[in-house]
């Protein structure tokens, strides 16, 4: 039996979370079982009365506002205790198409992917402002460099998961996830695949993310991040290496200082700060080994964390 569970993070939207649980469908080809399971990141207003009225299954709540990132993470969670076999994360503004659920599922169904992105055509998007254009290309681009996937649409949160892709993937980041989801499924060999989806104009400001200037500040500190636990080693090399070039280039500088005036006491200074780069390289290069065997054990820790969740998830919901 194919279990869907479809979470919906919310935050004070009580006028339109109602709309987009009527639209869920409740059957869908090759799903026998569809449930819907709302996330209440510390809502002030109506919302939960609204998606209870509305024929929401399942709520988990927070007491205060966490933010999208751990508002998403814990709605994956809470989908594998469900024992939900695919899960798909909506959001609660009415903005993406809820009917759109069974093209979004079907290349999980017929195991062609893990992970299924809805991308939004943004150029098409007359009613999105120009600067948020702009941020969403931004980061789909440097979602694409520091992956080296054709990501068509990095910022959308319309996407499905199948239960190994929401065991495999650890999320950290705290206001958004839809980078490091991506960036996680990546360095974990998980299969993307990508289908076009509707975006609808919203009205109001958002309230999960009410602020795009922190919000962008945040989610690239969280992509850096993300990318600097997986390759450390990397980063760790081109610092040092470029450190004990300039520091290699300083001694050339005082070697030919030297040839000329036969003396380099002027140049003392100079010789000391050459001297620190060249040391400061090389210990940037062995702290970054030292950092790439962290990356290894921290793989070990995962690995366990994936088998613990899923003993988890088969005995509370009796599978073998």
């Amino acid at each position: 039996m194919v279990k869907l569970v479809v979470t919906i993070p919310a935050y004070n939207e009580e006028s339109t979370i109602g709309e987009v649980i009527a639209e869920i469908p409740r059957h869908i080809p090759g799903v026998d079982q569809v449930e819907i399971l709302v996330i209440d990141d510390g809502c002030t207003d109506g919302t939960v009365n609204s998606a209870r009225e509305a024929g929401a299954d399942h709520f988990f709540a927070h007491r205060k506002n966490e933010g999208l990132g751990v508002t998403f993470k814990d709605g994956l969670d809470q989908a594998v205790e469900l024992g939900a076999d695919i899960i798909v994360n909506i959001d609660s503004d009415g903005q993406y198409n809820p009917t759109e659920i069974p093209s979004l599922v079907k290349p999980i169904l017929d195991d062609r992917a893990d992970i299924v992105l809805g991308w939004r055509d943004i150029d098409r998007l007359d009613f999105m402002p120009v600067g948020k254009k702009l941020g969403n290309k931004i980061a789909t681009w440097f979602t694409n460099k520091v992956t080296g996937m054709p990501i068509r649409d990095a910022q959308s949160g319309y996407r499905a998961f199948s239960r190994e892709a929401a065991l495999r993937i650890n999320l950290s980041g705290k206001y958004t996830y839809v980078q490091q989801s991506i960036m996680e499924a990546k360095y974990k060999g998980l299969v993307i695949e990508q289908v076009p989806i509707e975006f609808r104009a919203r009205h109001g400001a958002s309230r999960l993310i009410p602020n795009l200037i922190t919000y962008a500040r945040r989610a690239g500190a969280t992509i850096i991040g993300t990318y600097w636990d997986y390759h450390p080693l990397k980063i760790f090399s081109i610092l040092g290496g470029l450190l004990i070039l300039a520091g290699t280039v300083l001694g050339v500088v005082l070697f030919v200082y030297f040839l000329i005036h036969n003396t380099i006491s002027p140049m003392l200074p100079l010789a000391i700060a050459g001297s620190l780069l060249v040391v400061t390289g090389l210990q940037a290069i062995l702290l970054g080994l030292f950092a790439d065997l962290l990356r290894g054990q921290r793989r070990f820790q995962e690995e366990i964390l994936y088998r613990l969740k899923r003993q988890k998830s088969d005995n509370h919901n009796g599978r073998v």
